[in-house]
């Protein structure tokens, strides 16, 4: 059973488990988009400790799944990272994480998000959830990001 919960990086166990996730995820990642130099495969549980999103953490039983880095703003929440460890791909993790971060922000008119240009499988999933691309952006010679939104059609025209 796949429990979301506030991830608390104020734990050094929590901070790494993250670390180790993020590794092992935006590996992924990197091989998919060709481009090695994604920062969160530098971050250290240090960094994390600075880090200014707040968390949400898929886990079986104490076992970090996956996690999800936002920041609320007054009418919008923008998705800062969306990892998944590869030993749970195709479990539902993203979904459950993305699912979690809708019901805590019901009220937020609309919801950012970026990915790899390359990264077919993250914007598959971004597009299932209702996203929009809205735009590109170059991040190093070949490599560039897609910017994704969506409208709350309850609250938003």
């Amino acid at each position: 059973m796949i429990e979301v919960r506030p991830l608390e990086l104020a734990d050094t166990a929590a901070r790494e488990a993250l670390v180790r996730v993020q590794r092992a995820g935006y590996r992924v990642e990197a091989e998919l988009i060709g481009f090695d130099d994604l920062p969160p495969l530098r971050e250290t549980p240090g960094d994390l400790a600075r880090a200014e999103e707040s968390f949400l953490g898929a886990f079986e039983g104490e076992r970090l799944l996956g996690a999800l880095a936002f920041r609320r703003h007054r009418t919008w929440v923008d998705i800062y990272r969306l990892v998944v460890d590869p030993g749970a791909f195709r479990r539902g993790v993203a979904t459950r994480l993305l699912d979690a971060l809708d019901e805590l922000h019901a009220d937020a008119a609309w919801t950012i998000v970026a990915t790899g240009e390359q990264n077919a499988p993250a914007i598959a999933l971004y597009e299932r959830r209702g996203f929009q691309p809205v735009g590109r952006t170059a991040v190093a010679p070949g490599i560039r990001i897609v910017r994704f939104e969506r409208r709350n059609a309850a609250i938003s025209p």
